[in-house]
């Protein structure tokens, strides 16, 4: 079976676009970021002051070595650059990949946003890329974060412990979690009409 290649595109509804990541985008995330200063939560990476062009840099690496997809986060009613996510451990002989990395300025936390994008990603994963599964990891400590994979209706796996270290050096273990494509209609339906609910 030969799937589609898992390559740079436009994501876009009417609540946010997903533009493919690019060095450009450096002075909006780390703008994005500056508020409440992100880059101190330990349960999640996010670039400091000063580093945005390297964390790009390190994605487009991913990108160009077929293992990841990187996009910025735009949103509609703003226009402005509000967060990132990405594609990872990309599979194309399955297909499978994951979704994460995923991060947005404190005003758009715990909105509709969370939602619009997980209904792109999803939808170009399993109606376009023809994935037998979309996977979620999670730190154990970040509480919203499992929440929020929980409510887009991903079914908890399991628990890689010792998995990765955080950005303060401290181990942590990993919350899997899954759709798989026999999933996706039921979960296509959840997320339209939760985005409906959650959208100003």
């Amino acid at each position: 079976m030969n799937a589609p290649t898992v390559s740079p595109v436009t994501l876009q509804n009417e609540y946010v676009t997903l533009e493919p990541l690019t060095l450009d985008h450096a002075a909006d995330l780390e703008a994005a970021a500056a508020v409440g200063e992100l880059w101190n939560l330990t349960v999640t990476r996010i670039p400091g002051p000063g580093e945005a062009r390297a964390y790009i840099e390190e994605a487009l690496k991913g990108q160009a070595e077929g293992r990841m997809l990187p996009f910025a986060v735009r949103e509609a009613s703003t226009g402005k650059i509000v967060g990132c996510t990405r594609y990872y451990e990309i599979e194309p002989a399955l297909p499978r990949l994951a979704i994460g990395y995923t991060w947005y300025a404190k005003k758009w936390q715990h909105t509709h946003l969370n939602t619009a994008c997980k209904q792109l990603l999803l939808e170009h994963a399993f109606d376009t890329l023809k994935c037998v599964a979309v996977a979620f990891h999670a730190d154990e400590n970040n509480e919203p974060s499992l929440r929020a994979i929980e409510h887009i209706g991903a079914q908890r796996e399991g628990v890689l412990r010792a998995h990765k270290r955080r950005r303060d050096g401290s181990l942590r273990n990993t919350v899997c979690f899954s759709i798989l494509a026999e999933d996706w209609p039921n979960v296509e339906n959840w997320l339209a009409m939760r985005v409906n609910k959650l959208a100003p």
